[in-house]
């Protein structure tokens, strides 16, 4: 499996092996409006609670589909795929990482929340013919251009027939170049628009029309 696309030499959370030690400690975040007892450890995306990013993302956004397939692209310790699988009891919630830390703590915390229905994955492990209702991602714009790109049109067009794909980018880190990008390549079979701005980040979303 190559994962050079999503490695960055000065941040350990883009690597599958993080290069600092797997000391687990307690973590209490709001999810869903209630307050959540998990664990997190250095080396994976904001160990210490929610990113602004992350929280925009889960305020703004409507409900993601009641049953089918459902992806977070890049889950840390978990918070876009557990917030998923609470709203969305009767979906798979893929939760996909490269970094296989944040896999075991989104497992982990997943159990402790009585979530059976959360699947950890790294990219090459989500079987190929899976279509997804619902993808809801903070992706890491961090990574450059071009490693974005591929890891945008990688699963942006496994969306199934009217699912929609809803992305929280940083306004000052180029959102709205990134919004045309994707329109042009996805091309006539998507509708992608800017559907909020909040707190300096936009929210794109990408709906693949019925078929």
């Amino acid at each position: 499996m190559d994962l050079s696309y999503w490695t960055m030499e000065s941040a350990h959370y883009f690597n599958a092996q993080p290069g600092v030690p797997d000391v687990r400690k307690p973590l209490t975040v709001v999810l869903d409006g209630v307050e959540r007892r998990l664990e997190t450890s250095a080396g994976i995306f904001s160990p210490d609670g929610v990113d602004k990013g992350t929280a925009v993302l889960l305020d703004e956004v409507p409900d993601p589909a009641t049953e089918g397939e459902l992806l977070d692209i890049g889950c840390g310790w978990g918070p876009i795929a557990l917030t998923m699988a609470l709203r969305s009891p009767n979906a798979t919630v893929y939760a996909v990482d490269v970094n296989e830390r944040s896999l075991s703590l989104t497992a982990a915390n997943a159990q402790r929340l009585g979530l059976p229905n959360v699947r950890t994955s790294l990219p090459d492990g989500v079987p190929a013919e899976t279509r997804f209702a619902t993808i809801w991602s903070n992706p890491p714009i961090r990574i450059g251009k071009q490693a974005l790109h591929e890891l945008l049109l990688r699963w942006l067009p496994r969306l199934q027939a009217g699912g929609e794909a809803w992305l929280v980018v940083q306004k000052n880190l180029g959102a709205d170049s990134l919004l045309r990008w994707i329109a042009d390549e996805l091309g006539d079979s998507y509708d992608v628009s800017r559907e909020s701005t909040s707190k300096g980040f936009r929210i794109l979303r990408v709906m693949r029309r019925a078929d």
